[in-house]
This record gives structure tokens, sequence and C-alpha cells, in this order.
């Protein structure tokens, strides 16, 4: 009995086929509908196919005039029923359904103020040897998103500091930072607007600073709630200053870039998720020469707040310093946090 006045309560979703979907209905955006079914999960169908609904709860229903309706949900006759409203409409006129939880989602998308909506995660990792060999090594990074309607602002950093003291020598054996930001506006639903700025410091590739301002046009290729991958191009400002010990002199070099590449992200499992960044920048000034930045990591949530990370981090200079290797590659791990606002 318990069992079926549960059933009686929840929302039913009837499809063509004759298949029912008992649970909770959480939103219909575009052409297809969302439910949190009591025995698979979450569920979208099409809804074209949906042949009845039921809802025991209020939804908010958006109109296609442009007016939202809070009411419980039924069809009948080929028509969806605002009990409510007292009113019928064409499923056809039906533009969005949601829940209060996916509506107070989409509602604080509308005026965002801008210390709002930033989501992210911070790692810290330590190691260290202690014995015939001493070692400390010195890991972070952060990555925070904001992402609204229109518009993506992201914040990156990793850094890495190691030592070692092996029969009283003491050295440094690592020292990088790699940091920077990055805006996207959308123009339209597929184009975008991208500009970056990028710093980076090495000790031993001799780079005391590498600073690099662009911007271009991108392209968003496929969009979905487990992922997105964008494709972006244009032009950019390359200031590198290196300072090689003696008796090299410290030197600058000053060019324009052109560069291409790709943004990837993709929910794995409700638990992991897998982010990836690849910039090809090609030398105008000296063509010919050219550098790679790729960045790969990956999030495994252990509590709600919790998580695992692996951050990898390659960065490629066609004509290094003389007597240095052309590419440096900077892997992390550790927990981490994440937080949101």
């Amino acid at each position: 009995m318990a069992l079926l006045a549960g059933a009686l309560h929840a929302d039913q979703v009837t499809l063509k086929n004759g298949d029912r979907i008992t649970g909770a209905i959480v939103k219909k955006d575009g052409k297809e509908l969302t439910i949190k079914s009591d025995l698979f999960g979450v569920v979208t169908v099409p809804w074209e196919q949906v042949e009845s609904v039921r809802s025991e709860t209020p939804l908010n229903v958006v109109l296609s005039s442009g007016q939202t309706i809070q009411t419980p949900v039924t069809t009948s006759g080929g028509k969806v029923e605002l009990t409510a409203a007292g009113k019928s409409v064409e499923p056809a006129d039906v533009l969005a359904i949601r829940d209060a939880a996916e509506q107070a989602a989409y509602d604080r998308l509308q005026s965002p103020g801008w210390v709002d909506l930033w989501a992210g995660t911070a790692t810290l990792g330590f190691a260290g040897t202690q014995g015939n060999a001493r070692t400390k090594t010195l890991t972070t990074a952060l990555n925070a998103t904001r992402q609204t309607k229109n518009d993506k602002t992201t914040i990156y950093f990793s850094a890495i500091k190691a030592s070692a003291l092996v029969q009283g020598v003491s050295a440094g054996t690592a020292q990088a930072v790699r940091g920077g930001l990055g805006y996207d506006h959308d123009v339209s639903p597929k184009l975008f607007f991208n500009a970056f700025n990028d710093y980076e410091y090495d000790r031993f590739q001799d780079l005391d600073l590498r600073f690099v301002l662009g911007g271009g046009l991108g392209y968003h290729a496929w969009k979905a709630e487990r992922g997105r991958l964008d494709l972006s191009a244009g032009a950019a400002y390359n200031h590198s200053r290196f300072g090689p010990a003696a008796p090299a002199v410290a030197f600058t070099r000053n060019a324009a870039e052109a560069y291409w590449g790709n943004d990837f992200s993709y929910s794995l499992t409700g638990a992991t998720s897998l982010v990836q960044s690849y910039r090809m920048f090609n030398n105008l000034s000296d063509t010919g020469e050219y550098r790679i930045n790729f960045d790969l990591g990956a999030i495994t949530k252990i509590t709600t707040w919790l998580t695992w990370n692996i951050g990898l981090s390659d960065r490629f200079l066609s004509n290094p310093v003389a007597g240095r290797q052309r590419n440096d590659f900077l892997y992390t791990t550790g927990l981490g946090v994440t937080f949101a606002r």
C-alpha cells in the first residue's frame, strides 16, 4: 500500500510506444523531456514521442507567447492542460518546462553578478624523502570557470617547485609557473569571440617571463549535457624574456603569432570529468618557428567537496635557449576541493 501511494503521488510520462516512466519531471528543453525516474535514474526522451503527461507538483511552463505559468500539467485529447490557469494548449506551444530547481538555476543565469556562478577546483600536492637523499616537491593547481547564457570566463594556474639535497649538495630540480585567463562571448548560437592572456615562468628553460595576449573567433562544434567541443583560431602577441646563465646574455623575443586549437570537456561518469585544451602557435615574425600548448586534466569526486585531480601540462618550443630542450612536461596529482558560487 505504501508503494502504491508513492506511485500515485509521482509524475508519470507515457510514450507513444506504450512505455511508462514514473518519477519526477525535471525539464523540457528544446525537443527533449527529462525525467528523474524511480528505477533508472535520469531519463531523456524526445518530446514528440510523449503520448501523455501527469505531474503531481506544480511545474514552470513557458509558452510560445512568452508567458510562464506555474501549474501541475496533464494531457487530455492531444492537448496540454494547465490546470492552475484553467487553459489548454497545443504541445508545440510549450517551449520549456522546468521544476523548481531548474527554474531557480535558469533565473540565476538571467542577470548574474560578477562574483556569481564561479565553479572550479583547487589542488595541493606534496612529496618528499628523508635519508641519504632529501627531496621536496610541491605542486599546486587552480581552475575556475564562470559560465552564463552568453559568455564564459576561465582562470587557470599551475606550479611546481622541487629541490634535492644529495651528499650535502643542494640543487633545485624543477621550478615552473603557468597561468592565465580567457574570455568567450557568443555572437550567435554557434560562433563566439575569444580573448586570452597567458603568463609563464620556467627557471630551467631560462624563461623569466612569457606574456601572451591574443584573440580570435571560435565555433561550438559540439555541445551537450555531458560535454562540449569548441574550435578556435586567431592572432596573438608574444613577449618572451630569457635570462640564461653567464656567459650568455639575456635577451627578449617579441613576435606576432597565428594560433588555432580546441577546448574539450566531457563527463565520463557521474563522478569523473575530463577537460582538455590544445593550442598551436605559428610564429609570423620568424616563420618556421612555433610553439605548442597542451593541457589535460581529470577530476574525480570523492565526496561532494573533496576530489582527486590529475593534471598534465606540456609546453613545446621549437627554438629554445641554446643548450635547453624543446619540450617541458609538467604533471600534478593530489587531493583537491571543489567550490561553486
